[in-house]
């Protein structure tokens, strides 16, 4: 492993392909005599820094279509933090089902996980029938792992009857030395970004695309208005530059003054802090507060000169999808992914149907949008939002960290690389756009 990253560093990425690989490497797991471990615990008394490992494990076996890359940084998703409170179920659900399909995929069968779905490294092998891409490359990949073998897929990748999230639902994920991936998850590393700024948005930033830009999702126009639940957090940090980039209105939704200055920074100026501004959209565990839906949406309103959302960027889920169905223009979209404070939604029927309203179910991205995404972001139209970087041994700490709101944009994780600030290689491009790529650094 350290041959292998002094090549890298020393710039001399072509001589990768000479080295052995080594049969085992460092990545972070949960284990899968420790799923019962948070029995009868709330969500948020299940601690990560409890269930995330860093373990040495086997290099798995390299199979048709497949590559092997060095990793030198990986970042968080929410993906991992569920993975470590083993909700919604445990993730070694999805590999057993996924080790019966083939001999092949029941290398993923394993009695633990390693976890991640970011990364941005260096290919060290490819399988066979792999010709796009070859040692030494540099890479970043996308999330989406397809078998491809059903006509389902063939028109949208995401339709895929054997679609899954790599480093979610696959073993061998991004946060580790070492990651397995479908050569066809593989995109050129954004020359102008060091390793930890490259790894960052994969994840997010095509969800977001695909979520609001895409016509699978609410296929966003000039002048919409969109209201962005989280705007500066991971998810919603990249539908604000992807609304703004798009001639759209956002209406970010933040939960304080810090996070308001960052959306700032982005170029949004029309904000509610819902913390400051007080609302509570639930009166208790079971009951919704229909007023608190109509002060958001006078609220909306006046910030906009009398305009209700076009298109309401949903990911909160429980907590906030009543409200946002209410609030969204007669014919409007709710687009909703993730669902990170409960899957369990509830919403007043009669302002969807009787306003022509619809919601779409949006999850992850297709290979041309993943394709698409990081294809602005190396062109340096899109940026990426790295608040903070930990080492790989923090990464436990960096996951409850982002359980508890405590981050804004993406929390980036070291692998290999030693330091921040190495992998550069567009230093002119990166000049000019240092400060927007700074933006969430700061704060």
């Amino acid at each position: 492993m350290k041959q292998i990253l002094d090549a890298i560093l020393a710039g001399d990425t072509a001589a990768v392909g000479g080295l052995d690989v080594p049969d085992h490497y460092r990545g972070i797991t949960v284990h899968a005599d420790e799923a019962g471990m948070f029995e009868g615990l709330d969500t948020k008394e299940k601690d990560p820094r409890k269930s995330l490992h860093l373990d040495d494990v086997a290099t798995p076996e390299l199979g048709p279509g497949e590559a092997l890359v060095a990793v030198m940084a990986s970042a968080i998703n929410y993906n991992t933090v569920w993975t470590s409170i083993f909700e919604p179920v445990s993730t070694f659900a999805f590999l057993k089902r996924y080790g019966k399909l083939s001999p092949l995929t029941a290398r993923h069968d394993l009695p633990y996980h390693v976890v991640g779905s970011d990364l941005a490294g260096v290919v060290l092998r490819t399988g066979p029938g792999v010709n796009a891409w070859k040692p030494g490359d540099e890479v970043v990949a996308h999330c989406l792992s397809v078998e491809l073998e059903s006509p389902d897929g063939h028109n949208d990748t995401m339709m895929d009857s054997e679609q899954r999230i790599w480093g979610f639902e696959t073993n061998f994920g991004g946060l580790a030395e070492i990651a397995l991936v479908k050569s066809n998850q593989l995109m050129p590393k954004p020359a102008h970004l060091t390793w930890e700024e490259a790894a960052s948005p994969g994840l997010v930033n095509s969800t977001a695309y695909r979520q609001l830009v895409s016509p699978n999702g609410a296929n966003m126009k000039q002048g919409d208005v969109v209201l962005i639940w989280g705007a500066s957090g991971g998810l919603g940090s990249y539908a604000t530059q992807f609304a703004l980039n798009g001639g759209a209105i956002p209406v970010c939704v933040v939960s304080s003054p810090e996070k308001a200055e960052i959306c700032r920074a982005m170029g949004a100026e029309l904000i509610i802090d819902r913390s400051a501004e007080g609302y509570k959209f639930w009166k208790d565990e079971s009951t919704q507060d229909p007023k608190e839906w109509k002060r958001l949406g006078a609220r909306i309103r006046e910030l906009t000169g009398g305009d209700d959302p076009d298109i309401v960027f949903e990911h909160p889920g429980r907590e906030t999808f009543g409200a946002s169905v209410f609030v969204a223009r007669k014919g409007g979209t709710i687009v909703t992914c993730a669902s990170t404070s409960g899957y369990m939604h509830e919403y007043d029927n009669r302002y969807l149907w009787m306003n022509l309203k619809r919601i779409v179910g949006s999850h992850f991205a297709n290979y041309r949008e993943a394709w698409e995404a990081n294809r602005l972001i190396a062109k340096g139209m899109v940026h990426p939002t790295v608040s903070r970087v930990y080492g790989l041994e923090e990464t436990a700490q960096a996951a409850y960290d982002v359980q508890h709101n405590l981050h804004q944009g993406k929390v980036g994780v070291l692998t290999l690389a030693p330091t921040e600030g190495l992998g550069v290689r567009d230093p002119e491009l990166r000049a000019r756009h240092q400060q927007a790529i700074d933006r969430f650094r700061n704060r």
